[in-house]
């Protein structure tokens, strides 16, 4: 038995083609963002707000408050920062209180939280140090536990669960040296003998990795008379004979996580280890990220209010020209962005957590908004806390202690930050998802009229079917109910949130045509114009923000529980959110995506290289990508279980 030697060799069109297959194909429950993104501004979808049942917010409570004394009282941010790594008696101390088990059903062992607890622990954690928040989440949004709540026998979850919900700590292992967000060129094989499959190959990025017991694995089976093949996800047990972390990867931010290669050389995985089906790996992974994302825009939400709060209690005590720095504008609308973007952010968490939880829509598209918005926001939220700072927010943490001054870890956090723009689906692979869900209704119609493969009868009656399809949705995208001026009335309060509703309304209908038009004009190339796809779906992710923080402030207000403010940052938020919708639209069509074409043309052509001339460079020796041939390792195994 041999595993394969090189990558699979696919084309653009194979790529898409496994993309496609992967991906969730129908809708079986209602979408406000699909909706949206439709030109229906459906808001009974979230408005009243869901609440979560009273005994759920009391068991999410009880452990928040555990979670709180452990956080402030063994959790030593800095010394994590300094040396680079969680201590094992902080890992230990998480698997006491039950830290591990926050998402895993009580009877397993668990605490059986929520979601929207389940991220208010991770923000918590997140808060007292990101690389804890970071551990927390690989285990139990992508690692083993959630995999198997939604695709695992009853064998596997009695046989795992336990001990993910106490002792042993999952890991996820999708990307290789060569394959990011392009899954069909998986090398990782996984090979049928008897009653086990045996794996081979490398997998780079692997977080929690080093410490992990268990991990998720996807590898590629080969088809054959018994099974299908394609990619499978499989639990693997690290100590299994043939595993090795071959290095802990360090990073600009994070640097506390224990992220490593692990190379898999004729390791044999039981055939009962495998979760779903041959060839459902992808499938499966996708559908864990759905609501696995959410942990991201957690993170997020706790960097902006720490950032508000910093950003408040050091533009008090700063003074220039004669008044703190919070008076002179040029700082209160920093200061004013932050503070309704936190707002903003955690309207948009708890919203799509809520809906989560309640199973009632499918939060697909919620759940990837959420991602690349709070991603997005975060990392300006944190530039403008260093930009706020001034020289002090360059200056690390630990050299502001040594001056004797406030150790105010600003850099770190916009470092820790950096990377929610990159994984679990950078910024542009996020544009590029959201953007495929958000015209699925104009494919499942219209898709055969642009497929070069499809034959003139096909053609002929996706027209028919098209022809039906726009006469009936078109007209309903000239006027609306955000025309008229008394419409959502019932949030005028003193401060009228009435107008930003009117304002998505009006919107979602002009993004539905501007969507049409671009569909129309480019037809079977609308794929490649990335840049467009990107501003639409960021103009949905502005529309969604603005109904969460709506929705938010209206129920923060029947609630008694600072309504009138909640208002006022609602207010704030839509406003500046609006001049951002306003630019987004006028990039639609008023942009320089033509002369970029141009110049990335010149570039990787060479026209430029004069360019590159006067410098010197430091980067060091060897290949852009590693060799991760499948064979035995030749490196010491840094795998370091924490017991």
């Amino acid at each position: 038995m041999s595993a394969p030697s090189s990558k699979p060799t696919v084309t653009e069109r194979e790529a898409r083609q496994v993309a496609e297959a992967a991906r969730e194909q129908d809708w079986r429950k209602p979408s406000f963002a699909k909706e949206l993104f439709l030109g229906r501004f459906r808001l009974d979808l979230i408005h009243p707000h869901p609440l979560p049942p009273a005994e759920d917010s009391q068991r999410g409570e009880e452990f928040l408050a555990k979670l709180r004394v452990f956080c402030e009282t063994q959790i030593d941010a800095a010394r994590i920062e300094r040396e680079a790594r969680i201590p094992d008696e902080v890992i230990s101390g998480l698997k006491d209180i039950g830290a591990l088990g926050m998402k895993i059903d009580t009877k397993y062992g668990g605490l059986g939280l929520t979601q929207v607890y389940y991220n208010k622990a991770l923000a918590l954690a997140g808060s007292a140090c990101p690389a804890v928040g970071v551990l927390l989440s690989a285990h139990q949004s992508i690692g083993v536990p959630q995999p198997l709540k939604l695709f695992g026998t009853d064998e596997q979850k009695a046989e795992f669960l336990p001990r993910c919900a106490r002792t042993a700590i999952s890991a996820f292992l999708l990307t290789e040296s060569d394959v990011g967000s392009d899954p069909a060129r998986l090398a990782t094989s996984a090979v049928r003998d008897g009653d086990a499959y045996v794996l081979d190959g490398v997998k780079l990025w692997t977080t929690n990795g080093v410490i992990a017991d268990l991990l998720v694995v996807m590898a590629r089976v080969p088809k054959s008379e018994d099974g299908k093949g394609g990619i499978t996800a499989f639990v693997v047990e690290t100590d299994s004979p043939g595993i090795t972390v071959e290095n802990r990867n360090a990073f600009m931010g994070l640097r506390g996580i224990e992220n490593g290669v692990t190379r898999f050389h004729q390791v044999r995985v039981p055939a009962a280890n495998r979760i779903g089906p041959e060839g459902a790996g992808l499938k499966i992974a996708l559908t864990t990220l759905n609501t696995g994302r959410l942990s991201l825009p957690a993170s997020c939400v706790a960097a902006g209010k720490w950032c508000l709060k910093i950003a408040r209690e050091w533009s008090a005590a700063r003074e220039q020209w004669g008044r703190p720095i919070a008076e002179h504008e040029a700082v209160g609308k920093k200061i004013s962005f932050i503070a309704a973007t936190t707002f903003a952010l955690e309207a948009v968490l708890d919203l799509s957590s809520q809906m989560a939880d309640e199973d009632r829509n499918d939060i697909r598209i919620e759940g990837a908004l959420a991602k690349l918005f709070a991603s997005e926001m975060g990392w300006l939220m944190a530039d403008e806390l260093v930009q706020i700072r001034g020289g002090r927010g360059f200056e690390t943490a630990e050299s502001l202690a040594a001056r004797g001054e406030k150790a105010v870890p600003a850099e770190q956090v916009l470092r820790d930050l950096r990377i929610n723009r990159i994984f679990e689906g950078s910024t542009e692979i996020m544009h590029l998802l959201i953007a495929r869900e958000a015209v699925d209704a104009h494919l499942k119609v219209a898709g055969d009229l642009i497929d070069p493969d499809k034959s003139l009868q096909d053609k002929a009656k996706a027209g028919a079917g098209a022809g039906v399809f726009y006469a009936k949705w078109l007209p309903k995208l000239v006027a609306g109910s955000g025309q008229l001026p008394g419409t959502y009335g019932e949030f005028r309060h003193g401060i009228d949130l009435s107008r930003h509703l009117r304002y998505v309304e009006r919107n979602a209908r002009k993004l539905a045509r501007s969507t049409f038009y671009a569909m129309s004009r480019w037809q079977g190339r609308m794929e490649t114009k990335q840049g467009f796809l990107g501003r639409i779906v960021d103009i949905g992710a502005e529309l969604f923000a603005m109904s969460a923080v709506c929705v938010r402030a209206e129920l923060l207000r029947t609630q008694g529980d600072h309504g009138r403010e909640a208002y006022q940052l609602a207010d704030a938020f839509c406003e500046q959110s609006r001049i951002r919708v306003e630019e987004l639209f006028g990039r639609l069509w008023t942009n320089t995506d033509t002369v970029d074409r141009k110049v990335v043309k010149g570039v990787m052509g060479g026209a430029y290289t004069w360019l590159e001339e006067g410098i010197v460079d430091p980067s060091g020796d060897g290949p852009w990508i590693a060799d991760t041939t499948p064979g035995p390792s030749k490196a010491d195994n840094l795998h370091r279980p924490v017991n």
